[in-house]
């Protein structure tokens, strides 16, 4: 990597120096301008007489942002790495819809073309890439996924469970229970304490095991939160740094490591 890349490259790739934190919050707070441009226009009693200076600003952010894009694979020493990684794909996304905005002609395509411009709010997940507790919480929930997985399989079978029994026992006085899957929807709904309240027991032994239900579910609320927890509290104990590797763009990198861990490429 020359001389210029490599000063590129710790500037829009890591955040340890001056110049690299200093374009990470230019970057924040263009993604935010751009985020507030996306919904002032999407009313038109906010701004009724100044479209032109919103569409002004958007094509002046979208320029930036598609600078940024190509330098960042210019930068890169494996461009494609890069684009069909979920950064690139982000970054491309957000710029892709300013421009296929200007392909799509006709009176009857400007529901299409409102559609495509939608799709720029995707710039509030390249926020994700300069905030480390988002980092962390990812790879807390990737850590436990089994154990979310079998928690999430207990309570289907739970849930499967009550509303049969709340249809055996509700079924011959409640409209409401008149199959097993709208006793499963209830069961859902009673279990996650949301409670919309469109069906409900009238007897007593259904009240009973209503009220059983809904203690469950505040319980159960429980052991997720505690799984990622534990998860997260792991992570805030690693050593913190933003070095990405030039060759794979992977983080997650010891503080005092000399070589990726991923694919051995040197990290000075």
């Amino acid at each position: 990597m020359n001389p210029l890349k490599r000063q590129l490259y710790e500037i829009i790739f890591e955040a340890d120096t001056k110049a690299g934190k200093r374009f990470d919050i230019f970057l924040i707070l263009l993604i935010l301008l751009s985020i507030v441009i996306v919904m002032v226009e999407s009313d038109d009693t906010i701004l009724p007489n100044h479209t032109g200076w919103l569409v002004m600003a958007e094509w002046m952010v979208t320029i930036i942002f598609t600078f940024e894009y190509f330098l960042r694979i210019w930068i890169v020493e494996k461009p494609r790495k890069y684009i069909f990684s979920f950064f690139g794909i982000i970054d491309l996304l957000a710029i892709l819809p300013t421009y296929l905005g200007l392909l799509v002609g006709g009176t009857q395509m400007l529901i299409v073309v409102r559609a495509l411009r939608l799709v720029r709010i995707f710039r509030v997940l390249k926020l994700t890439r300069y905030v480390k507790e988002a980092s962390d919480l990812w790879t807390a929930l990737v850590t436990s996924r089994n154990k979310i997985g079998v928690f999430l399989f207990v309570v289907l079978i739970l849930v499967t469970i009550l509303g049969t029994v709340m249809y055996i026992v509700e079924n011959p006085y409640n409209e409401g229970f008149r199959s097993i899957p709208r006793s499963l929807y209830w069961a859902i709904v009673t279990l996650t304490t949301v409670g919309y309240g469109d069906i409900a027991p009238v007897t007593v032994l259904g009240k009973f095991i209503a009220g059983f239900i809904m203690i469950t579910g505040y319980a159960i609320l429980a052991v997720p939160t505690g799984i990622v927890t534990s998860e997260l509290v792991k992570e805030s104990r690693k050593p913190v740094n933003t070095r990405v590797c030039p060759s794979c763009l992977e983080e997650g990198h010891d503080n005092e490591a000399a070589y990726c861990k991923y694919c051995g490429e040197s990290l000075e």
